[in-house]
This record gives structure tokens, C-alpha cells and sequence, in this order.
């Protein structure tokens, strides 16, 4: 795996302003990727993962919503400051993108081959022949069977797991530095969940492209990330290499999700434990740690401190908690 750093996320802030208040979606937030690696971000429904993603590709809708701070260095151009015709040159070309439910991304009046054509035209500048045999490859590449005759379906000939194979073809396309997915397994069952995740996994490494897997599920991601980032309440409360979050969760955030994880190595009668409580209002988010109302490990300092910084407990491992949750002390 590559040292260089493609990619990096610093302070990145996304509010969206409403008439029932600021949702604080994306807070503080920061990360790095490097080239050719897989880095996870997990966490529930609503903790702001998805936004954090689209504030990467300046996809956020102005208004309601906006980023208020921060920079994104993509190598070493800050995303930020780029014009609008720069920025549109990076979407796809440099950066491609496979969105949750590929039926809202693709064009349901025209055909599959037309709308890989169209990008390659776009972004590569071919000509209509050499696009159009360079997207029988790409439809090949991700496993689409007979694809000189598919390439001329529509969108709703095909499963949802294909589908998102489609998605995944146009993210590709370009042979981009980095691939952002979006909880691209979640309209599929669990089968076509890991053919997807191996899919991506495979064609990325092939042609060298880094890649961000956004999900909430933890499972799913324990095979193919190098890296793990766990959010909660718009921020990073714990991230460090796969096998230490796996095997050393030091947040009782993380040590919840990984409970509520089947494993096929318990005993069948082992029961999940779910986190009880629900998430927190990002309208009116605590000045205190976000998890505290919900975790069975606060001491008194959780209850009277600000939100816990980020802290090194072990090389690459940081976790943003006062408590030492394997010895119940204060860290």
C-alpha cells in the first residue's frame, strides 16, 4: 500500500441552514487517504457520512446547505477553492462517485451505453466508436454478461444489482485517482453485497485507484478496508487501521456497533446486543460528548468536560473518549 497521501480531509464543516435551526451534519471533521488504499467510514443512519462524502465533490445544495470551514487537498489542490468549470473537470474525470440507489443516478429514458458514452466523451474527449467499444469493455470489467447486446438496455432491464455494476462501470470510466461509494450495497441482499464489495475491491487495485467504502454497516467492511474511520454525530470518534478497530475497539461506540454484528464464529445461540437510545438532535447538538446519554462507560468528567479530542492509544489509532474502556479508567 502506497504512502503518498491522495487525499486530505482538514476540518471539514457542513451546516445546513433551515427554518427549525443549523443541522450541524458534518463537524470538524478530518481524514486522510492514500494513494491506492481502502479507507471505511462507518457509523448509523444520520451521523453525517454521506454529507461528508458530497462535500468532497462540492455536491452539497446551496442552499440550505454550505460549508462553513475547512479544506480538501486532492493532490495538493484544495477542492475548495477551485472555479466552477475546475471543479466540474475533477467530478468523474478525478474523482468518481457510485451513489446509494443507482436508479435515481441513471437516466431512466436513455440507454446504458448512451450514458457511459456520454462520460468517456466528456471527460476523455473520444470519439463516438472508440467510446462505445471502451464501454463494452468497462460493462465486461464488471461483470455484465453479453454486454455488446446489453449496452443498448435501459436502466429498468436490469436487477439492482446490476445496476449498480452500471454505477460502478461509470465511476470507472475515466480511471479515476479516487472512488468515493456511498453505501453502494443497500438496495441489494446480502449476496450481491459482498460480489459488489469484491468487485470494487478487485477493479480499484487493478487499476490502482484509491477507494472510500461510506457504510453502517461494520461487517461488511472488515475484509477489504486498510483503514477505518467510525463517525458519530458529525465527527470522527474513533479511526485507525482495520485489525486494531476489529480487535481493539477503544470507543464504546465502536465496541456497540461490533456487538450488534453477526459473527460466524459465535455459537448460534449468542444474541446481538443492539446500543440502546437513539442518536442524538444535530439541531441541538450537546456541548458535552454527543454518545454520552447512550453509553454505559461515562465517568464524572464526561458529564463536565467539552467533547473529547481525538487521542494516539496505540501507532495509527486515535479514539476520542475520557475513558479507557478496557480498564473502565479515565484515559
Amino acid at each position: 500500500m502506497s504512502t503518498i497521501t491522495l487525499l486530505e480531509v482538514n476540518h471539514l464543516t457542513t451546516y445546513f441552514y433551515t427554518p427549525a435551526g443549523v443541522v450541524k451534519a458534518v463537524d470538524n471533521m478530518s481524514y486522510d487517504v492514500n494513494e491506492s488504499e481502502i479507507v471505511a467510514i462507518v457509523g448509523e443512519s444520520g451521523c453525517g457520512k454521506s454529507v461528508s462524502a458530497l462535500s468532497i465533490l462540492r455536491l452539497i445544495p446551496e442552499p440550505p446547505g454550505k460549508i462553513v470551514n475547512g479544506q480538501i487537498l486532492f493532490e495538493g489542490r484544495d477542492l475548495l477553492k477551485l472555479e466552477g468549470k475546475e471543479m466540474r473537470h475533477v467530478r468523474g474525470n478525478k474523482i468518481g462517485m457510485v451513489f446509494q440507489e443507482p436508479m435515481r443516478s441513471l437516466n431512466p429514458v436513455l440507454s446504458i451505453g448512451r450514458q457511459v458514452i456520454e462520460t468517456l466523451e466528456l471527460h476523455l474527449k473520444m470519439d463516438r466508436a472508440s467510446a462505445k467499444k471502451k464501454a463494452i469493455e468497462l460493462l465486461r470489467l464488471v461483470g455484465i454478461s453479453d454486454a455488446p447486446r446489453r449496452i443498448h438496455s435501459y436502466p429498468h432491464e436490469f436487477s439492482g444489482g446490476m445496476r449498480q455494476r452500471v454505477m460502478i462501470a461509470m465511476a470507472l470510466s475515466c480511471n479515476p485517482k479516487l472512488l468515493i461509494a456511498d453505501e453502494p450495497t443497500t438496495s441489494v441482499d446480502v449476496t450481491i453485497q459482498a460480489q459488489l464489495f469484491k468487485l470494487m475491491r478487485d477493479t480499484t487495485q487493478q487499476l490502482g485507484t484509491a477507494l472510500i467504502v461510506i457504510t453502517h454497516n461494520l461487517g461488511v467492511v472488515a475484509r477489504y478496508a486498510q483503514r477505518v474511520n467510525v463517525m458519530y454525530a458529525g465527527r470522527i470518534i474513533e479511526r485507525g487501521p482495520a485489525k486494531d478497530i476489529y480487535g481493539d475497539a477503544r470507543h464504546p461506540y465502536t465496541k456497540g456497533l461490533l456487538a450488534a454484528v453477526p459473527r460466524l464464529d459465535e455459537p448460534r445461540r449468542v444474541t446481538l446486543v443492539p446500543i440502546e437510545g437513539v442518536p442524538p438532535d444535530l439541531f441541538n447538538l450537546p456541548g458535552t460528548c454527543a454518545f454520552l446519554p447512550r453509553c454505559g462507560y461515562a465517568i464524572g468528567k464526561c458529564q463536565e468536560e467539552l467533547w473529547p479530542k481525538l487521542v494516539t492509544v496505540a501507532e495509527g489509532h486515535e479514539v476520542a473518549c475520557y475513558v479507557d474502556i478496557r480498564e473502565k479508567r479515565e484515559l
